[in-house]
């Protein structure tokens, strides 16, 4: 199987890519790839850039890459409620290629935060929205304050309800 993992943040040091690579590596026999959002940034999307440029070969990668994956991880960032700038522009440009951007592929949807909310709000949007756009959402979790449920010496959960949570979620992939 393989699997396309990413953090849905344009953070270098993102919690949300410490926490999809550990989730992620708890897939068994499956080959992993972890893509950084910022390796596909482009223009901010509108209709005259898109009638200017056409298609960015950044959002044709992306979708490919989408495309040769069996199945999909994402960790949400939370900025102010909603996707990050980075990855609803990413989102907006691939969506012209196809509306279906996850193209069917069976798909872990997490999401973290510093704080107690653990992306909640992104997260509930993400899972509402993701099947009009060919998500098979087979899973779901939030992790609330993740310095507290997250041992970022060891990469790994702490927590251990949320850590059986997220096992159990990956093993239905």
């Amino acid at each position: 199987m393989k699997i396309l993992a990413f953090a849905a943040s344009s953070n270098k040091n993102s919690i949300n890519k410490k926490l999809v690579t550990y989730a992620a590596n708890l897939a068994e026999n499956a080959e992993i790839d972890i893509i950084d959002i910022n390796d596909y940034e482009m223009p901010i999307f509108s209709e005259d850039r898109e009638k200017e440029l056409g298609q960015p070969q950044q959002a044709k990668d992306f979708y490919q890459k989408i495309g040769e994956a069996d199945a999909i991880i994402i960790s949400y960032a939370e900025h102010n409620g909603t996707y990050t700038a980075a990855y609803k522009n990413l989102f907006d440009w691939t969506s012209r290629i196809n509306q279906k951007v996850y193209q069917n592929k069976a798909m872990v949807i997490l999401a973290t935060t510093p704080g107690p909310g653990g992306a909640s709000s992104v997260l509930n949007t993400a899972v509402t929205s993701g099947p009009y756009f060919a998500a098979n959402i087979i899973g779901s979790l939030s992790v609330p304050s993740f310095y507290d449920n997250f041992d970022s010496e060891t990469g790994k959960l702490s927590n251990q309800a949320l850590n059986d949570e997220l096992k159990a979620i990956i093993n239905k992939l």
